[in-house]
């Protein structure tokens, strides 16, 4: 629906609205002068009635969920409360005018709920019309679906963008088979027949065969096969603490006091931290054994 067509809509409607209004305006004056109600209350009696509904109807609107429920409810109550007193209005002869108090019903029950009614509804208006107010203040609309979709397809844009910058993976090299040479192999003379020419004629060189050009192929990078088993592995030579010691002693046998250090020892050997220790403990140990024993020998003499 284009703009005009809302326009001449919402128009429209107030026109009824007002209409409505007005034919409504004598029955409720009318009714306020009979319970009461002076000249001036009487002329804004309707308004407060009508006005309410009116009030509702575009809280209806605007509002959702469970305030709109309750908007709906306030809206039809009114319009039930207003259709009884026009009704009552048309009914009784003598509130037309509304010059004197009398009573809406011959009945005295009717009456006492008609006139109950006629006296609550200010009141409910000032209730009612305060509570929608408020709720139309503090209403923050939902998102519409338009944002939503919109969202979405920018969602969906932006990922087939990033699909579509992605490079795509090179393909495999596939191997080629090596071209088949379609010169036949060269003759290959018997050794009885070389060694029977004679020492004056030059041997025959053997022919070249020419060889053609082979486009490089990348190979494809190797996968990784796994963990090698203990099987496949070459096993490495065990040495008994002896030969590490005897190979210690050759290595170090110029070293000096300084220089015979774990570490040293360790990577000279080609053994564990632990055995580096034991090693540089031990060719210690011997180091000093000859200078305890002359010292023993000196203070003995």
């Amino acid at each position: 629906m284009n703009r005009t067509a809302k326009t001449l809509l919402v128009a429209a409607l107030v026109g009824v609205v007002g209409m409505a209004f007005r034919v409504s305006w004598n029955a409720q004056r009318d009714v306020a002068r009979t319970i009461g109600a002076d000249d001036t209350a009487a002329l804004l009696y309707p308004f407060v009635v009508d006005g309410l509904m009116a009030l509702a109807l575009v809280a209806t609107l605007v509002l959702t969920g469970k305030d709109k429920t309750f908007a709906l409810r306030v809206l039809a109550g009114y319009t039930v409360a207003s259709l009884v007193l026009n009704y009552v209005h048309g009914l009784v002869p003598g509130l037309h005018g509304g010059g004197q108090q009398m009573q809406l019903a011959d009945w005295a029950p009717a009456n006492w709920v008609l006139v109950l009614l006629a006296t609550s509804l200010p009141v409910g208006s000032i209730f009612f019309g305060s509570d929608l107010v408020a709720k139309v203040l503090h209403h923050r609309p939902a998102p519409s679906t338009n944002q939503d979709e919109m969202v979405d397809t920018t969602a969906n844009r932006l990922g087939s963008d990033l699909h579509e910058s992605r490079p795509e993976p090179l393909p495999a090299p596939v191997e080629l088979p090596a071209p088949e040479s379609t010169d036949p192999p060269p003759a290959i003379e018997p050794e009885g027949q070389v060694d029977s020419q004679p020492e004056d004629e030059p041997t025959q060189s053997a022919e070249l065969v020419p060889v053609k050009a082979v486009a490089a192929v990348e190979s494809a990078p190797r996968r990784a096969t796994g963990r090698v088993p203990e099987s496949a592995r070459t096993p490495r030579p065990v040495r008994s603490p002896d030969e590490l010691l005897a190979e210690a002693r050759s290595v170090t046998a110029d070293w000096s006091d300084a220089e015979l250090t774990a570490e040293a020892i360790r990577k000279a050997v080609r053994t564990s931290s632990a055995n580096g220790r034991m090693l540089r403990d031990t060719l210690r140990a011997e180091r000093a054994q000859p200078d305890g024993d002359g010292s023993a020998e000196a203070t003995a003499t």
